[in-house]
């Protein structure tokens, strides 16, 4: 073996020996970790709208200090006219019974319009649903351009579909809708399927409308008049609507910051539409409620009590808050809506307590004043001693 080689194997043997003396390092543990935790984001949970005017809450008020004559007045004439229907109605608020209103009709029935203001005051007891917190918006008679016949451009205004019903769905919830080919009750057609053409060729056009944006603001109000090349004029209202939930375009465009929080009046969104048309279109589809109507040959138009309702005299209410053919009165910022009302109508956009919405009547004032309504204030339900007794004391 060479020097070199046991040179080489001497430093070998040496660092072997001195690798076996050195100790083995104790394990290291390392420090505890303490788990830091997770927030867990917190849905918040909105409570259920209440049901009726009675799960809301009844408080009683005061009566309003002045009541106006030209209110009163107005009022009296809508409440006689309500009276009929109101005493065999079944409420759906839970506020009165329709015997509670038999004795306020009959003293109504022959009083002076001078007693009118007086009767509004005392003879009723005032109560305040909820928080009593009011929005009202406005709606009008339109009037809009139209033929007997079909003309190149001009689109249905429909009569209701007699296969449009009450069924039974699967789910066993109940509600307007169509059996199919199958016997199953289904949801009924949408706005678009039926400005498709799927109603057409039924023999359910009632007329024809030149405009459809004009058609479909005429849905939106729920009756109107249609005006032909030839003069005449055919009153149209509220028949039949698809069941379809109603989606207020004015509030899309305010969403999606189109139109400013408080622009979004009548004038204002039909200008949008008519400026941009294509989408204005679509917009109007995402509306997918459906109103057909029905021809008036009688004094009108008509509201959900199926008596004429009253310009400046009839409110539009949801009758789960407001017995139909009960006063109302609007304590509110715009002076056009302050005073008496009568309930005498229904709206798909009409939902909840306190939420109203006037009526103007027919003409371009009733058009621009209804069109740009929008108030804010308190309101109060006019009720029968006996009622307001009855809800106030309900637990």
């Amino acid at each position: 073996m060479s020097f070199a080689s046991r040179a080489f194997a001497l430093a070998s043997a040496l660092l072997l020996a001195a690798c076996a003396a050195q100790p083995t390092p104790p394990p290291v543990t390392p420090p505890p970790v303490t788990p830091v935790p997770v927030p867990v984001p917190t849905v918040p949970v909105t409570p259920p709208p209440p049901a009726n005017a009675l799960a809301a809450g009844v408080a009683l008020v005061p009566a309003a200090g002045t009541i106006y004559d030209q209110w009163a007045e107005r009022a009296l004439r809508a409440f006689r006219t309500s009276c009929p229907v109101l005493m065999r109605r079944q409420d759906q608020s839970g506020l009165a019974q329709a015997q509670d209103w038999a004795a306020l009709c009959a003293e109504a029935s022959s009083l002076a319009p001078e007693q009118a203001a007086s009767f509004f005051r005392d003879r009723f007891e005032w109560v305040r649903v909820g928080d009593g917190k009011a929005f009202a918006t406005g709606y009008y008679e339109p009037e809009i351009e139209g033929s007997r016949v079909q003309l190149p451009g001009y689109v249905p205004i429909y009569r209701l579909p007699t296969d449009l019903i009450r069924c039974t769905k699967p789910d066993g919830t109940s509600g307007r809708g169509r059996v199919d080919q199958t016997g199953t009750c289904v949801l009924y057609f949408t706005r678009p399927e039926i400005e498709d053409g799927v109603l057409a060729n039924r023999g359910l056009e009632l007329a024809w409308a030149k405009d459809p944006v004009d058609l479909f603001f005429l849905e939106i109000q729920g009756s109107g008049r249609v005006h032909f090349p030839d003069g005449s004029v055919m009153r149209v209202g509220y028949a039949g609507q698809n069941g379809r939930e109603y989606v207020a375009i004015g509030r899309l465009l305010r969403e999606r910051g189109i139109l400013p929080s408080g622009g979004a009046s009548m004038q204002a969104i039909k200008a949008w539409i008519r400026a941009n048309p294509d989408q204005g279109r679509e917009l109007m589809r995402e509306n997918l409620s459906y109103i057909f109507f029905k021809e008036l040959t009688g004094p009108g138009p008509l509201g959900a009590l199926n008596v004429p309702v009253t310009p400046h005299g009839t409110v539009a209410a949801d009758p789960k808050f407001v017995p139909l053919g009960a006063p109302i009165y609007l304590a509110v910022d715009r002076p056009e809506a302050y005073g008496l009302w009568i309930a005498q109508d229904t709206g798909g956009a009409i939902k909840g307590p306190n939420r109203f919405d006037t009526f103007w009547g027919a003409g371009p004032e009733a058009t621009q004043t209804a069109g740009g309504m929008a108030a804010n204030g308190v309101a109060y339900v006019l009720l029968p001693k006996s009622a307001a007794a009855r809800a106030v004391a309900h637990p």
